[in-house]
Parts: C-alpha cells; structure tokens; sequence
C-alpha cells in the first residue's frame, strides 16, 4: 500500500507500508526518515487527527472508489460507530457545496503504458480503456471521431440499464460504457447530438415518433391504430400527417413508402486488425511485468526491480540474489555487475 505523506510543509512523499497498516507504523516509518521521536508526530487526514491505533486502508483501485461498501474502517467523529466509507469526486479548482458532484470517468486513464492507439496507432498521453476482454486502448482524438461517426450513423446502441451507449471500436462483446457521462468529452455541440439522438430512439421503441415537418421533430406518442397524426402545438408546429408514409395526411393508399433500413452500417470508423492487437491494456501490462520482473531462484515469487543495483532480496523468503544471473548474490556478482 501507497499512502502520500506530508511532513510539515513539505512535498508530498510516497510511503510504502503493508495492507491495512496501523498509523502507528505510518510514524514509524516518518519518524525514522525524519529523525524525529514517533510519538512527538501526529497524522492529519481531512482536517482530523487519526490515532495510533487506528488503520490505514485506502483505494487499490476503482472498484473501491465506484462501488459501496468496499473500503471500511473506524470513523474518527465523536460518538459516531460508522464503519464504511464513500468517495466523492469534486474539482479542485474551484469552491464546490457539499451537493455538487463529480462522475469519476474511470475508462480515460494516464497512458502509463505507452499503449498505441487502435485507430492511429500513436502512443498518446491519455486514452480511453474499454472494458472488453482485451482492454483496447484509444486516444481521445480517435475516441470523439468515433462516436461523431457512430453519431452521423445513428448506430449508438440502445441498452435497457446503461441508456444510449457505443461498445469497443473492435467490436468486442459486452464492452458497451456504462457510465455514460464519457461522452461529455465530445464537447457541448456533439453532446447535444448524443442526447437528442437517444431520447428519439427511446421514443422510438416506445411506439413514438418524431415529427416529419421541416424544422419541427417534435416528439409525438399518437394513439394506437390512427393514421392521422397531428403534431401537438403546444411542443410543435401542428403540422397533420400520414403515420405511414410522414406526408400530409392523406384518405387511402400512400402514394409513397418509407424505404426500410438497410442494416448496413457505413464504414467510417475502421480498427484494423494488426491494430487492435497491438492497442491492448492488458497485454502492455503483461509485457511490462515481464520486463520489470523475476522469479525468486528460491522460492519462484515474482519480485519487481524498480532501478538500483543488481543485489535483489525477495520479500517472501528473504533469499538474497543477483537480477542479472538469477542465482545466490555473492562475490562475483557484486565485483563484476553490482550496478549493472
């Protein structure tokens, strides 16, 4: 576990302590690094003094922020015996009341992993990662011309708990985004599309329609089996028409029929196949791991060398061993290659 500490008015330092530490062992570790008593320290979080004996345990990952109930402790309030925590998101930029709050956008991430993007395989500084199986990765760029496209389409998918959504551009299953405040960063114009366009289609599959007269498209829900539709004036023009064909209203047979749809979507937004191999979150992570790690020749735990020399202990069984020759750390390792 990671905890950001403060000492005084200094820069903030990262701490390394075990899982669900005690403040306790915070001060230890602050007090050694500082050359200061344990006990003369006290640990501030939001405005409140935490004791010795209360535990850390913070948010590992997003799960933990998004969803209740998975971050507990002790509440440090006077007379209060709650035990669970929730997070808020709120912008540091500006004065916010206790009401106003953020959505956490948790698919648009630091590209840590210099993952390309599937769509132009650049290696840019923020990206979007859905939640397919493969975890493909799209810059933000790519992501708003993906859905402006699946916009000017009308091929947003309509999902009956998550609302008006797109999945992954590779066409993954299951990877619609649920949290739909994503396509905000499309911009005030397209987001206004976005919304349009997904209360029509929510119109639509409740037997609605829209209105066919120039510059109107009022919402309308006429009753069931009347061809004669006329447009509510009080959202619309009042324009009268054909339910059947969208002309004026007209006795007997349309002269005219709405063309069926095709079901073949344009082509506009393409992720091709080598791309959409090498833009995978996972599989950078996996490379990375690799890369940054090496099994224990003692006990086979994978241990991570984060810079430094050559000299590793595992954090398991303590063996003491060499990164370069995967054997016990000795003389010859540490004349010839101590510091690579």
């Amino acid at each position: 576990m990671i905890v950001f500490v403060r000492y005084n008015l200094g820069p903030g330092v990262a701490v390394e302590l075990q899982e669900e530490a005690r403040v306790a062992e915070l001060k230890e570790v602050v007090g050694t690094q500082h050359g200061v008593k344990p006990e003369n320290l006290r640990v501030l979080f939001a405005g409140r003094e935490l004791q010795s004996t209360a535990t850390l345990q913070g948010p590992s990952c997003w799960d933990d922020v998004l969803l209740p109930g998975r971050i507990h402790g002790v509440c440090q309030s006077d007379g209060c015996h709650g035990n669970e925590a929730e997070f808020f998101m709120k912008c540091a930029s500006h004065p916010t009341s206790d009401d106003d709050l953020s959505v956490a956008l948790d698919l648009i991430v630091s590209n840590t992993r210099d993952v390309p993007c599937i769509a132009c395989t650049d290696v840019m500084d923020v990206v979007v990662v859905f939640q397919c199986l493969e975890r493909h990765v799209i810059c933000l760029d790519c992501f708003r011309r993906y859905c402006q496209t699946r916009l000017d389409e009308r091929q947003f998918v309509h999902h009956h708990v998550f609302g008006y959504s797109l999945p992954c551009p590779a066409g993954c299953r299951d990877s619609l985004i649920k949290e739909l405040h994503h396509f905000r960063v499309l911009g005030d114009d397209q987001y206004g599309r976005y919304l349009q366009y997904g209360a029509e289609e929510c119109l639509l599959m409740i037997g609605g329609l829209m209105c066919p007269s120039p510059g109107c498209g009022a919402g309308l829900i006429p009753p069931d089996g009347s061809r004669r539709v006329e447009c509510n004036r009080q959202v619309g023009c009042g324009f009268v028409f054909c339910r059947d064909c969208r002309e004026g209203y007209h006795e007997g047979a349309c002269q005219t029929q709405l063309a069926p749809p095709t079901g073949v979507a344009s082509q506009g937004f393409v992720v091709g196949e080598e791309a959409s191999l090498r833009g995978r979150w996972d599989q950078a992570s996996q490379l990375l791991i690799k890369e940054l790690t090496k099994c224990c020749p003692q006990c086979s735990v994978p241990v991570e060398r984060n810079g430094g020399c050559m000299h590793m202990q595992c954090p398991l069984c303590k063996a003491e061993w060499c990164w370069l020759c995967g054997v016990s750390w000795n003389r010859e390792c540490m004349g010839n290659h101590w510091f690579g």
